[in-house]
């Protein structure tokens, strides 16, 4: 745990190498307070696993009720907390939010996100208000099970801002629906000003992802112009200042968990992590 009270969990979206028994075991050693757990029916691989296909270190949704005694067993033998599950049910499939948040009860985890996805041809205004809509069922079963729902700020999606998100869950009880800061994403779209972003938020922020990001120049053949993208960068060397980012989580007060997700390549998964840990432990410290 930090010197600002944050403890810090790794998401293991992150951790496409690693069974869910060598993750625990890991990041116990290297010294990480929790695990955030990836639950998603995945898609088979067309060649080697990556972080979205195939990843090794994530339970199928089919089959979490069932797999909740051994997700227990090995995260609270390994002395892991669980501050949120990382799934991917949508707002509108509320069968399987409902399927996700019985076993969030019975693994204790008090939190998960219920995304919200991006419009699709109906536009941005009808989708906002229909995912609405569907939120408030999805804040009746966060109420029933104790598990509350959260709403990420990810990039092309109906809150990729602070702003976007208030507005969204504005009406909502806190108890029961919140939203996860995310500043990899928000740099990609959606970045406003660190401390105000948290003021925005007010009492709904309830959880925070850290990744970081940076735009990379893309000439384009044939013409005289550059085009940008952005790619995920290593936590010390992105475009997002941290230090700034949890100098201004700590003057909003916020002493919850951060979740590490990490998807930059350049160096080796174990040492990518362990660095990552030493990083935040230099700039909380």
């Amino acid at each position: 745990m930090s010197s600002a009270g944050l403890k810090f969990a790794v998401f293991t979206a992150s951790l496409p190498e690693w069974t869910p028994e060598e993750a625990v075991g890991k990041l116990a050693e290297q010294g990480w307070d929790g695990i955030e757990w990836r639950v998603v029916d995945q898609q088979p691989p067309a060649g080697a696993g990556s972080f979205w296909t195939g990843n090794k270190c994530t339970w199928p949704l089919a089959t979490f009720e069932d797999d909740v005694p051994r997700i227990k067993e090995i995260t609270e033998k390994a002395g892991l907390g669980m501050p949120s599950l990382g799934a991917y049910a949508r707002s509108h499939e509320i069968e399987d939010v409902e399927r996700l948040m019985r076993g969030a009860a019975a693994l204790g985890v008090k939190q998960m996100r219920v995304t919200v996805g991006k419009p699709g041809p109906e536009g941005y205004n009808a989708a906002f208000a229909q995912r609405r809509k569907e939120y408030h069922r999805v804040a009746e079963l966060a109420e029933q099970y104790g598990v509350k729902a959260l709403i990420e700020l990810h990039h092309q999606s109906l809150t990729s801002s602070a702003s976007s998100a208030a507005r969204f869950v504005e009406g909502f009880d806190p108890r029961y629906v919140g939203v996860i800061h995310d500043i990899g994403n928000m740099l990609r779209e959606g970045y406003e000003f660190d401390a105000w972003s948290f003021e925005i938020l007010g009492e709904y922020l309830a959880h925070v992802h850290v990744k970081n990001a940076a735009p990379v120049a893309k000439p384009v053949e044939g013409a005289n112009r550059t085009d940008w993208e952005w790619a995920w960068a290593p936590m010390r060397h992105g475009f997002g200042n941290l230090p700034k980012l949890f100098a201004a989580l700590r003057e909003h007060g916020y002493t919850g968990w951060v979740s590490v997700e990490d998807f930059s390549t350049e160096v080796p998964l174990e040492d990518r992590v362990r660095d990552n840990l030493a990083y935040l432990k230099e700039i909380t410290s």
